[in-house]
């Protein structure tokens, strides 16, 4: 039979040691776009790995963000690959990204009718490593590039996925003009027929989008 053994004490001391402390901490480190939240987790590190809270309703409602999702999407792609940017209005759909495994330029555009930065985006490389998280809300495009040979990025949602409320702008859009870090970027075919922005604001769905300061 096979010796079973418990865990070391050095390994119970610092379990304990965490258990007593302060509760973990997702703290905003940084906004863009009026709305574009940067979240930093606090992570708790020893010789055996890590952990962390990636979400706490409470927390996120103490921080004035959402905490009631209905959907997580997970996705795996190879270096060179664009999603996005995509969008739903029907029901709105806000979403909480992170990357679980290699390096993504994770980007969001306003869309907002109204807004004094219609039409700007923000970028930011976000990374397993440096465990970052992007909350856009409802009325901003989305989309990523993957820097890494792989990588995988998963995302909270607010709204339940509707192929017939959704839609998308051109990721390379002149009016635009996001700087994606990649030269020869591989697109699906649906990505690749997205509308540029100024026919998505042309359209009446587009007024479901508004700035509210």
């Amino acid at each position: 039979m096979p010796e079973i053994s418990s865990p070391s004490l050095a390994s119970k001391t610092q379990d304990k040691s965490w258990e007593r402390g302060k509760r973990l901490q997702i703290r905003i480190e940084s906004r863009y776009l009026g709305d574009v939240v940067v979240l930093a987790p606090e992570v708790f590190e020893d010789d055996r790995g890590f952990f962390m809270e990636t979400f706490r309703a409470d927390q996120f409602k103490a921080l004035g963000l959402p905490w009631e999702f209905v959907q997580d999407n997970h996705s795996k792609s190879k270096r060179g690959v664009i999603r996005g940017l995509h969008f739903q209005y029907d029901p709105p759909m806000g979403k909480l990204m992170r990357v679980t495994y290699g390096s993504a330029f994770l980007v969001a555009v306003d869309l907002r009718k109204g807004s004094p930065t219609l039409g700007r985006w923000f970028g930011l490389e976000v990374s397993a490593m440096n465990k970052k998280q992007v909350w856009a809300p409802a009325g901003f495009a989305r989309g990523f590039c993957v820097v890494s040979d792989w990588a995988e990025i998963q995302y909270k949602c607010t709204g339940i996925y509707n192929s017939k409320g959704e839609s998308s702008v051109r990721w390379n859009d002149a009016e635009v003009g996001i700087d994606w870090p990649v030269k020869n970027a591989i697109l699906s075919d649906k990505d690749q027929k997205a509308q540029p922005l100024r026919e998505w604001l042309a359209s009446p769905f587009a007024d479901l989008f508004k700035y509210h300061a």
